[in-house]
């Protein structure tokens, strides 16, 4: 190019050689602008690329702090917990025993009234603290399992003994009560022991 800059020119070829220079800068420009479009579009690209990515991170910060955090809540729910039970064992038969005290009472109260020497009145004592001590368990949820006359049935009934030739009407029915069976709110938490006919 700096030879042609020194070759003298002549009138006709002058104006060639502006267009040819014009060509040259305009290409120049064309590929200027296309390099800076191709700029924008890497950085435009790169920006789209990265809005997805730091969304994800956000959400990936979000979720890593908030299973954190309900593990941390699990944690002292589990602490919690076992706590509460271990103050149910210890202290679960307060209720009960604070429901018996009072029948306790009595028993000491009898045995400490020496003065009567009339066996009916020490029988209608205990009757009554009997009573009272039955009327406290039914409080508490406790009922006796009724066998008399009762069909054999192994949920609430614990055979001992056969006993035979008590004829049909006798069969599979219990005969005799060896041993209360009791049951609490509904459970059986002994099985009444009973003598069954054969």
């Amino acid at each position: 190019m700096d030879n042609e800059k020194n070759i003298p020119i002549e009138d006709g070829n002058e104006e060639l050689h502006d267009e040819a220079q014009a060509a040259e800068t305009t290409d120049e420009e064309v590929l200027n602008e296309e390099k800076s479009e191709k700029n924008d579009e890497t950085t435009e690209n790169s920006d789209e690329e990265r809005e997805p990515l730091d969304v994800a991170l956000d959400e990936i910060a979000k979720l890593k702090d908030q299973l954190l955090r309900t593990v941390a809540e699990f944690e002292n729910y589990k602490k919690r917990t076992l706590k509460e039970k271990a103050e149910l064992i210890l202290n679960g038969g307060e209720k009960t025993v604070t429901a018996i005290l009072p029948v306790l009472d009595d028993f000491e109260r009898a045995l400490a009234d020496t003065h009567t020497d009339d066996p009916q009145a020490i029988k209608d004592g205990m009757d009554l603290i009997f009573k009272k001590f039955q009327k406290t368990l039914e409080g508490l949820g406790v009922r006796k399992i009724e066998t008399d006359g009762q069909d054999f049935d192994v949920d609430f009934h614990e055979a001992v003994a056969m006993v035979p030739g008590m004829g049909d009407e006798k069969k599979g029915k219990v005969i005799d009560c060896v041993q209360t069976g009791y049951t609490l709110n509904d459970k059986v938490i002994r099985h009444a022991k009973v003598a069954v006919g054969q």
